[in-house]
Parts: C-alpha cells; structure tokens; sequence
C-alpha cells in the first residue's frame, strides 16, 4: 500500500502530460487543417483576375448596369436560368484602339455553399475563358481547369449545356449545373443589356 501510494504523484503527472501532448497536437491539426480550407475556398481574388487576364496595358473600367423588367425576362429566357438581381456590375477592357473583352462576375450556390466564377466574353458575344474565383463546397466537387476549359470560344447555344458541349462531372452533377447555367446568364446579359445598347450607339 506505501509503495502504490509513493507511484501515484508520478502516474498523475504522466496522465497530465500525455493529455497536454495530445491537446497541443489537435491544435496544431485543427489550425492546419483551418489553414488549408481557406486556402482550397479563395482560389483567387478578383483584382488579381482582372489583372492577369488584362495584362498588355489595357484600360480597366467598372460598369454597372440596372436591368429593366423587359431585359430581365429576355435574359431569362435566353439562359433558361432565373435572373437573381438587376443589379449588374462587370469591367470592360479596352486597348488604345477598341475594347477587347469584358469581364463577368457571378456568385452561386453550388449544392448549400457558394462559389464564385469570372467569364471573361469577347466582343463577338463568345466566351474566352471562365475561371472559378472561390469554391466553398467539399473539393470532391471542384472541377478541373481542363472541364472549365470547355467553355472556351463557346457562344451561347442550345449546345452550352450540360450533358452536351459540356461534359458532365461524375460525383458532380451540381457544379456542372450551377457553373453552366451561371456562365449562360453572364453571356445572356451581356448580349442583351451591353452589345445590344452598343450597337444602337
């Protein structure tokens, strides 16, 4: 009994200090796994998109556009995608000469978090490219630059769709669907509120 009594202090600390090992260890998971979400859910930030794709000395200016009920339910109908706000807010580049894209921003929700993604258009009404700004869904469901490079030198057609000219995503039918249906209302609105009214100028 005096020799389990004289242990007992040293099996304590023992206890005390096996606990404090484990507890700075799940700190340190749980702050690198906090460290590597936000770096997987910010994959860019949109001074640095504009920069990059605009980077031959080209004049960036910020438009912003309030939609009229009649373009509403004609970009509607084009996209064949509900319209969620009037408000519309791109940038338009222009070189010495003439302007030589338009980049579009859009936020959607993907399966219960949002994503953000840029579709930069070309003066002709077709797509350049399309880049994922930020993806807050599980990375099972982000796609590959190779799958957004799809969208490239595409006009919106009955062929913009998934399961056609965009290939589906397996284990990710809902990215696929809220990325298309996000890139055919970017390209609706600016064939309807921008190149239109440019060409009654």
């Amino acid at each position: 009994m005096e020799l389990s009594a004289f242990h007992w202090p040293r099996q304590v600390c023992n206890v005390a200090v096996s606990r404090r090992v484990l507890l700075i260890g799940v700190c340190v998971a749980l702050c690198s796994l906090c460290s590597w979400a936000a770096r997987a859910q910010v994959l860019m930030k949109q001074e640095e998109a504009l920069r990059l794709t605009f980077s031959n000395g080209e004049v960036v200016e910020r438009q912003t556009l309030f939609l009229t009920e009649t373009q509403v339910a004609e970009i509607k109908k084009m996209a064949r995608s509900k319209v969620e706000s009037q408000l519309v807010i791109y940038y338009r580049a222009r070189s010495a000469e003439k302007v030589v894209g338009y980049a579009f921003f859009e936020t959607t929700i993907v399966r219960t978090k949002p994503a953000t993604l840029m579709a930069v258009i070309n003066p002709d009404s077709t797509v350049r490219f399309v880049e994922l700004l930020s993806f807050y869904e599980p990375q099972d469901y982000l796609p590959a630059p190779r799958w957004l490079a799809l969208f490239r030198n595409r006009a919106l057609t009955d062929n913009l769709w998934p399961k056609r000219d965009i290939h589906s995503i397996t284990g990710a039918t809902l990215s696929v669907q809220a990325i298309t249906f996000a890139v055919r209302r970017m390209l609706a609105t600016y064939m309807v509120a921008v190149s239109r009214g440019m060409k009654k100028k």
